[in-house]
């Protein structure tokens, strides 16, 4: 046992840390890569079939759940988090609550968190680099096979909620997280420990009835999945329970009561762009293709790209009440050149009793 080699790393440790929240970031957690429980639950859920389209998260075998297999020295991993909450957006449940309004996710009212989060992990991974000889490491936030929240989870950054995300006893939900691997023998955080206790709020708001049992999502079911990660129709059944959320849903985060303890950001690339917390259905459904880039430029919301997007507001103009404005929106784009859309919008014309032959 090398007792300076370890005093060095610990120091390593806390200069990571320090280094990190000067960054922006609202904690670091650091964790060995054992996720083999992880890994069994994770196998169950794909069994299940609840990744629904998601072919990637099944797609890669065990890289997901052993991160020595996806960046071969790996041996701790260095998990950040980052607020995102954005200060003055228009209240949520007052947006969700009137069905002419578009709600938006609130992570996608700013900049593309992506980008964001990656250029802090690689300013860290460069200050690291510079501190120590031979350091191995590759970065990631939300973008290869990496189990993310149970990473932050044994770090020490929050528990898995019964809705799957992660909540930090003093900052709730309302963040990033991120992941450095790296072949360091730094010394390790103590998990977070749970503290849902018997609430079941997230369950009992969910819109489509998605989480199925504490812990687990069906994605198939989840207005997230419907609204970004599925490229088809919308299942029919579904569409009147999304009502007017066109891009994600917060409602599981919107009730947990440990949101009453969430941070609003001091990234200014997660304010408000655009309007975006405080915009119409048929303003967003009125954007040409041009128009949709130019605002979604540097947004999470560009890559679903513009079809996606007409389809996801025209169900929401179907939710809407019926008045001539909406009326008139969809019947502007009954024939459009994309059947998906076409498909969409004269199912939401029905929703207004009107039907063509």
């Amino acid at each position: 046992m090398n007792t300076t080699l370890d005093n060095a790393y610990a120091q390593l440790a806390v200069d990571i840390k320090r280094w990190g929240q000067a960054l922006g970031f609202a904690d670091i957690g650091i964790t060995d890569t054992d996720l083999k429980h992880a890994e069994v639950e994770h196998q169950q859920w794909i069994d299940k079939g609840f990744h629904g389209d998601m072919d990637y998260m099944a797609k890669h075998g065990t890289k997901r759940t052993r991160p020595a297999e996806l960046v071969p020295n790996t041996i701790r991993v260095i998990s950040a988090r980052l607020d995102y909450k954005p200060p003055q957006a228009k209240d949520s449940w007052q947006v969700i609550g009137d069905g002419q309004q578009a709600f938006i996710s609130r992570y996608a009212l700013g900049r593309d968190y992506h980008k964001v989060m990656r250029q802090k992990l690689q300013q860290l991974s460069d200050q690291i680099a510079q501190a120590v000889a031979n350091v191995e490491y590759r970065v990631f936030t939300d973008s290869a096979p990496v189990l993310e929240v149970a990473l932050a989870e044994k770090a020490g950054l929050g528990w898995r909620g019964k809705h799957t995300l992660l909540i930090n006893k003093n900052h709730g939900s309302w963040f990033f997280i991120g992941e450095i691997y790296t072949n360091l023998p730094l010394p390790i955080d103590t998990p977070a420990s749970a503290h849902c206790g018997t609430c079941t709020a997230c369950l009992d708001i969910c819109p489509t009835q998605a989480i199925v049992a504490p812990y687990k999502v069906d994605a198939r079911r989840c207005i997230s999945y419907l609204t970004i990660e599925l490229k088809t129709a919308i299942p029919i059944a579904l569409r009147p329970l999304i009502g007017n959320r066109v891009y994600g849903c917060d409602d599981c985060q919107l009730i947990c009561p440990w949101n009453k303890f969430a941070q609003v950001t001091p990234e200014q690339d997660f304010h408000v762009r655009h309007g975006l917390d405080d915009i119409t259905l048929v303003t967003c459904f009125g954007w040409s293709e041009a128009e949709f880039k130019e605002k979604m430029a540097g947004s999470a919301i560009y890559r679903i790209g513009y079809t996606q997007w007409l389809r996801n507001i025209a169900v929401g103009l179907g939710n809407a009440p019926t008045t001539p404005e909406v009326v008139q929106a969809l019947e502007m784009r009954k024939n459009d050149a994309s059947p998906l859309i076409q498909e969409h919008v004269m199912w939401a014309l029905s929703q207004h009793q009107i039907t063509h032959t």
